[in-house]
């Protein structure tokens, strides 16, 4: 098993490559440490150049193992993906795997391919493999997606379906540096233009430390507690669909990737309220009278959140009330 000083010191590794190329967001890559130890897939959304893609290649890099990046585009096909058999003359055929082959996935504007494009990732991110003319693939692991989208659509977009949206684990938002961290970029533009990123850790490595965030524990009291909120989200008055199990299983995942990241090895009430918007802001689906309300799905979970009584844990364990 990883020791406790190698498994922290592989994750500030990987931290301080990133921020040789990204300054500030600390939550963002801090969420994608959970997703790559709670075996997610996560979705990166955000405005044009608030360094949405280069925060996943360097991530990507840092921590090794095969990378590939897709571009999006409208005219790409399912075989693009995935990859696809080459029949040659003599009859014999050979298979030319696409990039989803690779333990770290990029796509760029995700919601520029087709859907039909879109739904080759579906059996990849939720089964890790492939099926391409009726035969299966395994995908390598440590396996992660790893995919970029604006928010607000445009010309030669297409909108993630609800299944499509369910499969990414998290979904974080890029926002613009504040005043001092764009002052931090311009002074070291010419550096992170041209970053010396190495690899920090292996695949195996990742596989382990993703086998020890299973080990984490998680009293009754808190998965109740992610039962709790669940369940009010799909009964509140404004939702129109609610968060479905996998939504909960991503909380329960990912609250011991995030207790393990700090170091602990028992969660928190705390690991769920800062997972709450990332895991259940995209799933959400509020009525019209709602939204004609400038409701959103964020004010919803906050709410509902506020409502739900926190079970108190002490050490791992329930602490009794006093009587």
């Amino acid at each position: 098993m990883t020791t406790g000083l190698k498994k922290h010191q592989i994750l500030d590794n990987i931290v301080s490559e990133v921020n040789k190329v990204i300054v500030g967001k600390e939550d963002m890559k801090q969420f994608l440490l959970v997703a790559l130890l709670a075996q997610g897939h996560l979705l990166i959304e955000g405005l044009p150049g608030t360094a949405k893609t280069t925060l996943a290649r360097t991530f990507a890099k840092a921590i090794g193992g095969e990378f590939k990046r897709v571009q999006g585009t409208p005219d790409m096909l399912p075989a693009d993906i995935s990859g696809f058999y080459h029949y040659h003359p003599d009859g014999s055929t050979a298979f030319v795997p696409g990039p989803i082959f690779a333990n770290v996935v990029l796509i760029d504007e995700l919601n520029r391919l087709s859907p039909r494009t879109q739904a080759a990732f579906l059996e990849a991110m939720q089964e890790g493999q492939v099926t391409i003319e009726r035969k299966s693939h395994p995908l390598g692991q440590p396996f992660m997606v790893m995919a970029s989208q604006l928010p607000y659509g445009g010309v030669g977009t297409s909108p993630l379906s609800d299944v499509q949206a369910d499969r990414f684990m998290l979904r974080v938002w890029s926002g613009f540096p504040s005043s001092q961290e764009e002052d931090q970029i311009l002074k070291d533009i010419d550096q992170i233009s041209e970053p010396d990123i190495s690899p920090v850790t292996t695949a195996g490595e990742i596989v382990r430390l993703q086998r020890e965030v299973t080990t984490v524990h998680v009293d009754d009291g808190i998965r109740q507690y992610i039962i709790d909120i669940t369940g009010r989200l799909r009964q509140h008055q404004d939702m129109l669909v609610g968060p479905s199990p996998r939504g909960s299983i991503a909380l329960f995942r990912g609250g011991r990737a995030l207790a393990f990241i700090q170091g602990r090895d028992f969660v928190i009430p705390d690991d769920v309220k800062k997972l709450l918007i990332p895991v259940f802001g995209h799933r959400l689906h509020i009525s019209t009278e709602a939204e004609m309300d400038n409701v959103t799905a964020e004010a919803i979970v906050n709410e509902v959140a506020n409502a739900t009584p926190v079970p108190k844990v002490f050490k791992g364990q329930l602490q009794p009330s006093p009587e």
